[in-house]
């Protein structure tokens, strides 16, 4: 299995992560700039938009990964960040990063775990 290297606000982690999990946040992550379209998208300045749900991905297997974002108080994606929470029995991990930071990251690393796997 592949060391995924997930790039924080000051530093960075690296750890297993199958990329089945991967696609599964990868996923989660259309669905949140979907929900971030549709707040930037909100049409009528007099309304409020619509609140959207906070996008709340968790992994458990070797470790626990929590990848959390309100949609709601970002004004784009290209503004959002998002907490991680990484731990296992030795230690706890607890940070942010920027949303494109982590798309980023995250193409990178499906695009190495298929290049892998030819």
């Amino acid at each position: 299995m592949m060391l995924f290297v997930l790039n924080l606000l000051q530093g960075s982690v690296s750890f297993q992560f199958p990329s089945t999990a991967a696609q599964e946040l990868k996923g989660e992550i259309s669905q949140l700039m979907d929900s971030m379209k549709a707040i930037a998208n909100g049409g009528d300045l007099k309304k409020r938009p619509q609140p959207q749900k906070p996008m709340e991905y968790q992994y458990t297997g070797d470790l626990f990964l929590e990848i959390f974002c309100n949609p709601n108080i970002y004004p784009s994606p290209f503004a959002a960040k998002v907490l991680i929470t990484l731990r296992d029995e030795k230690i706890r991990l607890t940070s942010e990063a920027e949303l494109p930071r982590l798309v980023e990251d995250l193409d990178n690393y499906l695009a190495q775990a298929e290049s892998f796997s030819r």
